[in-house]
This record gives structure tokens, C-alpha cells and sequence, in this order.
């Protein structure tokens, strides 16, 4: 079976396999997963994806199954207290803009209805295909994915820089990455 070639063909990868065969390019309209999302991608700044996954269910555990509504009435406390444990990434900007970022959700919600719909808004509605045959192809960033940038940074958003919202695109299904050949490609390309 052939994957993405950005998938690491070592032993104890099954992680980073079941992700990418899974869940990585399918297109996703709820709110929760994809302010997971954007606080998974700001967080792997400087990091590998693989260190992320791992502490995935940490991040689940510690910010509420991320609830928008919960997380945004953390204290500076509970931020403390997060800032200890590690099965996070222990970064204070980055736990910081966790909380940040949920109440950000909050505004897009009342003012759009929901965060799917400003998101998905900013990309047309629907996911793009791209048709790229080597991942070395692929853009860290593009003029979508900065639009996206400064549209969640004038709604208060943190870490949501212009490679950011790229990978967040991609692995949300906005952008369809998957390599032509990947065995992916065409079911993610089914999928709207």
C-alpha cells in the first residue's frame, strides 16, 4: 500500500499510519475538531508532527474534549497547573493561546454561527484538489492559507501564522495533499 511519502516507513510508526490513513485530508464541519485542530498545528511549531500525536490525548484530556465554552473560562491558575503537566506541550504562549484561541472561537460562533462556517467561509465552501505527485511539491504556505492567517488573527487568534493555517487546512480537508499516488488520494477526493 502505497502512502504519502512524508509518512516515515519505520517500525513503532503506527501512530503517524493511522493518522495519515485515517484522518489526515478528510474534510471536517465540527466546530470541536477543529479548534483541536488549530491548537494542534499552533502547537507543533518547531516540534514534529509525531511529538504531537503523542500527547494528543493529553491535550483532549487537559483542555475538556475541547469545549470552546470550558476552555475559555480557564484561569490563570488552571494555566498554571497545565503549564506542570506533561503530557502537553509545556509552552506558556502556546497554553496560553489555547485559552485564548477558545474564546476567540466563542466570538466566530456568535457572530457566524459557527466556527466551521468563518473557516470554511475563507476557502470557498468547498475542499480544493491539488494534484501534487512528490510531497517535496507541496507549499509550506499559500495565499490561502495567509488569508486565513489574517482573517482568524483580526478575530483575536493566536498561532495561526500563514504555515499554520496550511497545515491546519490540510489536515481538515480544505486542501486535498495527498500524493496522486497514495492509496488516499482518490477516497479523500470522493469525500466532500
Amino acid at each position: 500500500m502505497k502512502r504519502c511519502g512524508w509518512i516515515p516507513d519505520e517500525p513503532g510508526n503506527r501512530q503517524y499510519m493511522e493518522y495519515h490513513d485515517s484522518e489526515w485530508g478528510v474534510p471536517s464541519y465540527d466546530d470541536r475538531h477543529l479548534y483541536e485542530m488549530l491548537t494542534l498545528e499552533g502547537a507543533q511549531a518547531g516540534l514534529s508532527w509525531s511529538t504531537i500525536l503523542s500527547k494528543r490525548e493529553g491535550y483532549r484530556r487537559l483542555f475538556m474534549d475541547f469545549d470552546p465554552a470550558k476552555v475559555a473560562r480557564f484561569s490563570s491558575a488552571k494555566v498554571e497547573r497545565l503549564m506542570k503537566d506533561p503530557s502537553i506541550v509545556r509552552n506558556r504562549l502556546k497554553v496560553e493561546s489555547t485559552v485564548n484561541n477558545a474564546r476567540a472561537v466563542l466570538r466566530v460562533q456568535k457572530e457566524f454561527g459557527s466556527l466551521s462556517k468563518f473557516l470554511w467561509g475563507l476557502v470557498g465552501d468547498k475542499p480544493r484538489m491539488n494534484r501534487f505527485k512528490d510531497h517535496t511539491d507541496i507549499p509550506a504556505e499559500t495565499p490561502e492559507s495567509s488569508h486565513m492567517s489574517r482573517e482568524l488573527k483580526r478575530q483575536g487568534f493566536r498561532f495561526v501564522g500563514p504555515t499554520v493555517c496550511y497545515a491546519f487546512m490540510q489536515a481538515v480537508g480544505m486542501v486535498n495533499d495527498h500524493e496522486t499516488g497514495c492509496f488516499r488520494y482518490k477516497a479523500v477526493k470522493a469525500l466532500k
